[in-house]
Order: structure tokens, then sequence, then C-alpha cells
């Protein structure tokens, strides 16, 4: 048998181009979801609020309406933030199905999913910022776009 040594794998690139697909696929899915249902009226999970108040607990700046509206990727990718959030997402992942799985979110919730206001996060963090910002009614907008 021999070790797996990561420097000398190939570029798993199809792998990579089907988990983008997935990605887009989930975000059109949510998107078309919140053009339809106001997002206030929404449960994406069955942990809504323990994820909203987990949230809450470990990233309070993002109790400010603007920053949960509209913040900046680098606040998720620092190595700082990736502490945080790592604390943040053992916390679901015994609970919450492919709770590491790569997805797209969007940095400012009052515009559509495109290339300049989207950054790739995993599942949990999609969760945590779009469960607050449709408990504050910050997705109700899209509705009919």
């Amino acid at each position: 048998m021999s070790t797996f040594k990561a420097e000398e794998a190939e570029n798993l690139e199809d792998i990579e181009k089907q988990f983008a697909v997935v990605a887009v696929e989930q975000a059109e899915t949510y998107w078309n979801l919140i053009t339809k249902v106001p997002g206030s009226k929404l449960r994406l999970t069955k942990y809504d609020d323990e994820i909203y108040e987990a949230f809450q607990e470990h990233f309070p700046e993002f109790k400010d309406i603007e920053k949960l509206k509209k913040f900046n990727e680098d606040e998720l990718k620092t190595k700082e933030a990736k502490d945080r959030w790592r604390r943040f997402i053992t916390l679901f992942e015994k609970k919450i199905d492919d709770f590491n799985f790569g997805t797209l979110l969007r940095t400012d919730c009052t515009q559509e999913y495109g290339q300049f206001n989207t950054c790739f996060a995993v599942r949990i963090q999609f969760y945590a910022f779009e469960i607050a910002r449709n408990k504050h009614g910050l997705n109700d907008w899209a509705v009919g776009h």
C-alpha cells in the first residue's frame, strides 16, 4: 500500500468543475426560492434558530445589520477568520448534512448573485449568513425579481 502525497497528486480538475457546477446549481435554486417566497418566511434547516444564535454569539460584529447586508470576503478568509469559523463549524458537523460542502455566498445581499458579489464558502457559513439575513427581512426585496 502506498502513501498518498498531495504534492504528487494529479490535478483533479474535473472533480473541481463538478463541485463548481453543484455550487452554482445550489445558488440558482436558492435565488429562485427567495424570488418567490419572502426570506423572512423561510426556514432553511430544522436548526435555523440554533445556527442563528451561534452565529450571533461567535460573530457579534454581524449583529450590525449593515455589516450583515454587505461584508468583505476577507472577513471569511484571513487566518484569524478561518480559526473563528472552524470553531463555529465544528458545532454543526454532526447536525448539518454536507456542513462543509462548498457553496456560493453573496457578499452583498442587496444584489443578485454575480461575479463581483459572490464568494466561495462552506454550507454552514451560507446558512449562518442567509438565516440571519432572512430573520431580518434583508432578502425580502428579491421577491418578484
